[in-house]
């Protein structure tokens, strides 16, 4: 078992804290394309690494190296390392697969229900007003967009505050943030040190929406307040809308609020290591998964007779 494959199933661990780091000192809408990129290089390495352990184990079966026309099965060095490593991959690999099909699953439904309920409603443009005594709004990804708000959130919001909610969740669709939190719930099921980043991820999408709505109201304050009392409306009642459709009032709000209000400033160049030591950990954990991938199947052809071990 080439020891490579272990970097890929342990540098995700170092992931949540770089990714928090990363958001504080980048502008919203850089760090969540690098956060997204990184968790989903991550998890794809992770993956792959567990997958060439899997095969590793089974490919050390006879009747599973004649099925895949080996010679002989495959060696390695110890055997008390290699298969309960298999094992375990197996049984991670499973319950990982397990885990993304009931979300997909979950959330197709929650999306179909949703868009639905919208569809049956009159829009103006691309709001859809829905009676109901929850206060909720979010942006409602599909052909066409949907910004979708209850009329109990309407009543717990002025005129202006209406528009900056608006303005928010349109700032949404147009920068398909439903993408990266598909990515990121996607990435949450292949290893659980992602799942803290898929937090990040949210968080990021949210600021993102957040400074959008402000330049295109002008008016950094209003985003903050609308912000800050739709979120108090909502807490009052459970949402039924669809996890990986963005809200503004989801994630950290106190947090957003306060960087809304706070002066804006460029990070100096010193403060984006961080950023560079999450992409370096991203490219060698990619890196040592390919390597390990390359060299089990080295392997397999020496097991196969193809080339001299």
């Amino acid at each position: 078992m080439n020891a490579l494959l272990l970097l890929p199933l342990l540098l995700p661990f170092l992931a949540p804290p770089l990714a928090r780091r990363t958001l504080d000192r980048l502008a919203p809408a850089t760090a969540l394309w690098i956060l997204t990129a990184s968790t989903l290089a991550l998890a794809g390495a992770c993956v792959a690494a567990l997958g060439a352990l899997v095969l590793t184990g089974l490919l050390k079966i006879p009747a599973f190296a004649a099925l895949g026309e080996l010679v002989r099965p495959l060696r390695t060095p110890s055997d008390y390392v290699v298969l309960p490593a298999a094992m375990a991959a197996t049984g991670v690999l499973t319950l990982s697969v397990w885990t993304l099909v009931r979300s997909a699953f979950r959330q197709i439904r929650a999306f179909r229900t949703a868009r639905t309920q919208a569809d049956r409603r009159p829009a103006a443009g691309d709001l859809c007003v829905i009676e109901s005594p929850a206060p909720d709004a979010y942006a409602l990804p599909g052909r066409p967009h949907r910004i979708v708000v209850t009329t109990a959130m309407l009543r717990s919001l002025g005129p202006a505050e209406r528009e900056a909610l608006f303005a928010h969740e349109r700032a949404h669709n147009r920068a398909g943030h439903h993408y990266f939190l598909a990515a990121a719930e996607l990435a949450a099921h292949c290893h659980p040190a992602l799942r803290a980043t898929r937090g990040t991820i949210r968080f990021a999408a949210e600021r993102a929406a957040d400074e959008v709505a402000a330049e295109v109201t002008g008016d950094r304050r209003l985003i903050a307040t609308a912000i800050a009392r739709a979120a108090l409306a909502g807490s009052t009642s459970p949402s039924t809308r669809p996890d990986l459709a963005p809200a503004a009032t989801t994630g950290p709000v106190p947090q957003r609020v306060a960087a809304l209000l706070a002066p804006t400033r460029t990070p100096p160049r010193t403060t984006r290591r961080t950023a560079f030591l999450l992409v370096a950990c991203t490219v060698l954990s990619v890196t040592a998964g390919a390597a390990g991938v390359v060299d089990f199947h080295h392997e397999v052809e020496v097991a196969q007779g193809e080339e001299a071990p």
